[in-house]
C-alpha cells in the first residue's frame, strides 16, 4: 500500500477500487521468498496439474500480473487459460477499444465541475500518475529485451479536448487553468484561436460556423496504445521465462477451495473435448466480463452482492485515405446528457499493425452478453439471491440510461453520421462504415443507502486470505493496469511486497515506486525523459533539446 499512500491518495481516486477485508494472514506460502514453489513439470495432456498461479483470461490484465509476478519471483509456475483461440481477442483487441493511453490529458469526465463552478482535477492527477507507472514498466521491459520494438504497440499522438458553446468554452478554460497548475500538465495548451484550432484538428474545424464559440486544449505527448499487440508481446515474454504454459480454447467451468490452501479449477479443453482439474495456490480472474460469473462460483464472501451491467459499443471507421491522412490526434468532446462515461464522443487516430486509421464514437448499445463472444444468457444467469437487491436498485436508478442505450441500438446509419457531424461538419455517409467494438460490463455493487449502485471504473475483489482476486469493470483499466496490479499484490501478497528483494525489484521495474510523481517535479522530469526515449515518444524538438543538454554537460 506504500506507493499510493505516499502519492497522496487512496486507490479509489484512480477510478478503480479494491474490495477486501483487512487481514494480517493474507500470505501465499508458496510465494514467500526463501520458500520456493514445488517443482512440478507442466503436462498439458495430463488430467491434473498444480501450478503456483492460474491466470484466467489472456488479456492485458493477466499479462501484466503474470509478468510482474514472474519478474519478482522467477521460480513461479504459471498457467494461463483462455477461452478463445487467440491472445487478447476480447476487450484488449485493437479494434475493440479506442487505444487511448488514458492519462487524463483529454478526457473531460475525469475533471468534473463542482457546484461552486470550480473544476475538480484530483482524479485526473491520479490517473495521469498511474499511466506513467505503466509507461515505466513497459520501458523496463523494452530495456531488458522483453519487448523488442515499442513502436509495435505505442505511438505518439496529440491528445485534444474540444468543446463548443460559450458555457463549455468557459469550463474548458477553467479546466486548463486547474490542470496546468500542476507540473504533470504544464505542457497543456489552451486556444480559442480558430486558425490555431484549424491547424490542430482540420477535420473538426472545416465547415464549422464562425459564429460558434469553440475551444480546445492540446498536449503533444499523448499516446495511441495497441493493447492487443502489447498483450501478445508480454505473454510471449512471459512464456520465454520458463515455467509458464498458455492454454488456448480452454474454458474454466467451475472452481472451489482446495481444503485450507489454494483452489481447484475444472477446465474444459474445447479442442480435445477433454476435462481436467487444476490445483493452484493463487487464482486471478482477469477474463473481462467473464470474471463475474467465476467470482460468483468461487463463493468467497467478498464477491457477494456484485453484479454487472453490460454495455456494448460501436464505432464509425473512416474508409477514406485522404481524411485519415489529414487527422493526427485523439480529440475528445463532452458526453451527451444521460450518456454513460464510456460514451464520451471522440475522433481517434489509430495506428494498428503499422497502418493509420480513424475512428469516431463510441455509440453505445445494450446486449445481455458479458463478452463480445459470450452468451445472451450471461446477464440472466448472473442474477443471484445475493445480488438481486443491488441489481434491482441499480436498474431502477438508471432507467434513463437504459432508455438511452436502447435508443443507441435503434440508431440508423444516418443518425450516427449526423452525430459525427457535430465533430466533423463536412462528414459524408459513404466515407464511414460501422464497426462493432468490444463489450464492457459496468460494476453493480451494494450500497448502504441506495441498496445498489452502478459504478463506472474498475473494481478489484480479493478474498480475505489473498488466494483469489477478480477484476471487474472497465475504463481506464488497461492504461492503469500496472498500478492496479500493484494494489492487488499489496493485498494478496503483503509480506512479499514488504520484503527487501521485492522492494528492490519493484524500484528497478518502476523507478517512481514509493514516491509521488504528483509532488516530485524532478522525479517526474526524469521519468518522462527515460520513458519517452525508451518508448520512442520523443519528438524531434525534444530530441534536439536533450542532445544539446547532453552535449553541454560534457563540455
Amino acid at each position: 500500500m506504500d506507493y499510493f499512500d505516499r502519492a497522496g491518495g487512496g486507490v479509489a481516486r484512480h477510478d478503480f477500487a479494491l474490495h477486501t477485508p483487512r487481514s494480517p494472514n493474507r500470505v501465499l506460502g508458496l510465494l514467500i521468498p526463501g520458500n520456493p514453489p514445488k517443482s512440478l513439470p507442466v503436462n498439458t495432456s495430463a488430467s491434473h496439474s498444480s501450478p503456483d498461479v492460474v491466470l484466467v483470461g489472456a488479456g492485458i490484465m493477466s499479462a501484466t500480473l503474470g509478468v510482474m509476478l514472474k519478474e519478482l519471483q522467477p521460480d513461479l509456475t504459471i498457467e494461463i487459460f483462455e477461452s478463445l483461440s487467440g491472445i487478447a481477442e476480447e476487450s484488449s483487441d485493437a479494434w475493440n477499444n479506442a487505444g487511448t493511453g488514458h492519462a487524463a490529458l483529454c478526457e473531460l469526465n475525469y475533471t468534473p465541475e463542482k457546484a461552486d463552478g470550480s473544476v475538480d482535477v484530483s482524479k485526473a492527477l491520479k490517473i495521469n500518475e498511474a499511466f506513467k507507472v505503466s509507461q515505466q514498466f513497459w520501458s523496463y521491459l523494452v530495456q531488458r529485451g522483453g519487448i523488442k520494438t515499442p513502436q509495435d504497440f505505442i505511438q505518439r499522438i496529440p491528445h485534444l479536448s474540444f468543446v463548443h458553446g460559450a458555457k463549455s468554452v468557459e469550463f474548458l478554460r477553467k479546466r486548463h487553468e486547474a490542470l496546468a497548475a500542476n507540473h504533470l500538465f504544464a505542457d497543456m495548451k489552451f486556444s480559442t484561436d480558430r486558425a490555431e484550432l484549424a491547424e490542430w484538428m482540420p477535420l473538426v474545424m472545416d465547415g464549422r460556423s464562425e459564429k460558434q464559440a469553440a475551444a480546445a486544449t492540446r498536449v503533444e505527448v499523448g499516446t495511441d496504445v495497441n493493447f492487443g499487440a502489447l498483450t501478445r508481446r508480454m505473454i510471449a515474454h512471459l512464456q520465454s521465462l520458463g515455467g509458464v504454459t498458455l492454454h488456448l480454447r480452454h474454458d474454466v467451468l467451475n472452481l472451489h477451495r482446495n481444503g485450507r490452501a489454494g483452489w481447484l479449477l475444472y477446465v474444459n479443453d474445447k479442442a480435445a473435448d477433454q476435462k481436467r482439474t487444476v490445483a493452484a495456490t493463487f487464482v486471478f480472474l482477469g477474463a473481462g466480463g467473464g470474471a463475474l460469473p467465476l467470482l460468483q462460483k468461487s463463493g468467497i464472501p467478498e464477491g457477494r452482492g456484485f453484479g454487472g451491467f453490460p454495455v456494448s459499443g460501436q464505432w464509425l471507421r473512416c474508409e477514406n485515405p485522404e481524411l485519415i491522412a489529414r487527422h493526427d490526434a485523439k480529440v475528445y468532446g463532452k458526453a451527451p446528457v444521460g450518456a454513460p462515461p464510456m460514451s464520451v464522443p471522440h475522433l481517434d487516430t489509430r495506428v494498428i499493425d503499422g497502418q493509420k486509421g480513424l475512428l469516431f464514437g463510441p455509440f453505445a448499445g445494450f446486449t445481455t452478453k458479458y463478452l463480445k463472444n459470450g452468451s445472451l444468457l450471461d446477464l440472466p444467469l448472473a442474477i443471484k439471491p445475493s445480488n438481486l437487491v443491488p441489481m434491482t436498485a441499480a436498474a431502477l436508478q438508471n432507467i434513463s440510461l437504459t432508455t438511452y442505450l436502447i435508443g443507441q441500438v435503434l440508431q440508423s446509419q444516418k443518425a450516427r453520421v449526423n452525430a459525427l457531424r457535430e465533430f466533423v461538419p463536412t462528414a459524408r455517409d459513404e466515407d464511414w462504415k460501422l464497426l462493432i467494438a468490444g463489450q464492457r460490463v459496468q460494476v453493480i455493487k451494494k450500497d448502504a443507502k441506495k441498496g445498489g449502485i452502478l459504478q463506472f471504473g474498475t473494481e478489484v475483489v480479493c478474498a480475505q486470505d489473498g488466494s483469489i482476486a477478480a477484476l471487474l469493470g472497465a475504463s481506464p483499466g488497461a492504461s492503469t493496469a500496472v498500478a492496479i496490479m500493484l494494489e492487488l499484490m499489496g493485498h494478496c501478497f503483503p509480506e512479499q511486497m514488504g520484503s527487501l528483494p521485492w522492494q528492490s525489484k519493484l524500484r528497478e521495474m518502476i523507478p517512481s515506486y514509493g514516491a509521488s510523481l504528483i509532488k516530485d517535479v524532478a522525479l517526474d522530469q526524469r521519468v518522462n525523459s527515460w520513458t519517452r526515449e525508451t518508448l520512442g515518444l520523443v519528438g524531434n524538438a525534444e530530441r534536439r533539446t536533450t542532445n544539446e543538454k547532453v552535449l553541454s554537460s560534457t563540455l
